[in-house]
């Protein structure tokens, strides 16, 4: 058993309608000269970079854009930057843009132009050696909380799976968080990021205590803890409340912040208690169809609550209220089946699929999903349930 557990943070986290008219003394902060925006085409045709870079003041820094970015970057995508950043514009702090993959981009391109090497030199948890170049990160959606997380994900294009850089160092500096920047966000991609975020609450919350997880030496995922607890409970309450307006009223600024807010508070949450078997089924079926992330942590993350009914029934009677269900009346495990169902109607309430053959996933992919699943043992091990290979087959299909 384990008595001893830890929380990490970004070190400086600014919020706010407005928030980004506060960058120019942020960078100020680091006496920089050189600045890299890492982001993405589509925030770059909402006019969102120009608003960033009007209030860099652009005669005291000289400011490069890599703006190439693609959802679920694959790994040459990450060289490419680096070689960009490294041969173009030797920045002294980097901001990253968008939502998570243009802020994943910019954790790996600042880890790699202070260590150097290949982004593989890293995969995996705590390879990191040092503290990586200055990294403000500034979200344009409200979902995947890497503002906030120790964590870069990539796609390993060759064998169909997304793979992770996890390293406390990897955290940015800055969070600057300003609600405004995501009301031009599309519906489908709020959806998505959203679900994502109560995906992350979810499992952080319920995932095996830090007392239990059984591993030796330091882990970054240490299972739930009491300030992880009370940052999930938080982000799922606001989530159950301010998703379906976000999507279906995306000009409502009130249920933006609240997104963004929760967003935040579910990454610092899982950062420090970890997710778990919704997040490592993703992977592999992340590698085989083109949904977003997002979309199939969201589909999945009903059918694995309703698995770890068994053995998570107080916490998951909890969530059920977070989320608003009715549970009076009701014993111990119908009460806790009450969450994994909110959270299936929540998902057809924001117009994402619920199903994996709606996404391409065939009876053909199970094995080989669960195998791969079986090999990420950082999430599996955090689970509240450990399954075995048949079990999670089984899983994966009530999930077709």
């Amino acid at each position: 058993m384990n008595h001893v557990w830890e929380f990490w943070a970004t070190k400086q986290i600014v919020f706010g309608v407005g928030s980004i008219q506060r960058l120019r003394d942020i960078l100020n902060q680091f006496n920089a000269r050189s600045v890299l925006v890492i982001t993405d085409p589509g925030v770059c045709r909402a006019g969102i970079l120009d608003s960033v870079l009007a209030v860099i003041e652009r005669e005291k820094y000289v400011v490069s854009v890599y703006d190439k970015v693609v959802p679920e970057p694959p790994v040459a995508t990450a060289c490419e930057c680096y070689e960009y950043a490294k041969s173009e514009c030797d920045p002294d702090v980097i901001i990253g843009l968008g939502g998570g993959s243009s802020i994943d981009l910019a954790k790996v391109t600042a880890l790699l132009l202070a260590h150097g090497g290949h982004p593989s030199d890293y995969f995996g948890e705590n390879r990191v050696p040092a503290s990586i170049t200055p990294l403000i990160a500034i979200p344009t959606t409200a979902g995947t909380g890497s503002e906030v997380t120790p964590v870069a994900v990539l796609t390993d294009v060759e064998n169909n799976l997304k793979v992770g850089i996890s390293d406390n160092h990897l955290r940015p500096e800055v969070a600057l968080l300003d609600p405004e920047l995501t009301l031009r966000l599309p519906k489908y991609v709020t959806a998505c990021s959203g679900i994502d975020a109560l995906a992350h609450a979810i499992e952080a919350y319920t995932a095996k205590s830090y007392q239990y997880v059984e591993v030796e030496g330091p882990i970054l995922f240490q299972g739930a803890l009491p300030i992880s607890d009370a940052l999930a409970r938080h982000a799922i309450e606001l989530i159950a409340e301010n998703l379906p307006i976000a999507v279906h009223q995306g000009s409502n600024l009130k249920a933006r912040s609240n997104m963004l807010l929760a967003s935040t508070l579910a990454g610092m949450a899982f950062s420090n208690a970890g997710t778990a078997l919704a997040h490592a089924l993703a992977y592999p079926i992340g590698g085989l169809v083109k949904s977003p992330h997002g979309e199939v942590t969201g589909l999945l993350l009903p059918y694995v609550m309703e698995f770890n009914a068994t053995v998570a029934a107080n916490k998951l009677q909890k969530v059920a209220g977070y989320l608003g269900a009715r549970t009076v009346g009701l014993d111990a495990t119908e009460a806790a089946l009450a969450a994994p169902r909110t959270v299936l109607k929540l998902v057809e309430t924001i117009g994402l699929p619920t199903h994996l053959s709606q996404i391409g996933i065939q009876e053909t992919d199970l094995a080989e999903i669960a195998e791969k699943t079986l090999e990420i043992s950082r999430l599996v091990r955090n689970n509240p349930r450990v399954p075995t290979k048949d079990e999670l087959i089984e899983l994966v299909r009530k999930a077709l």
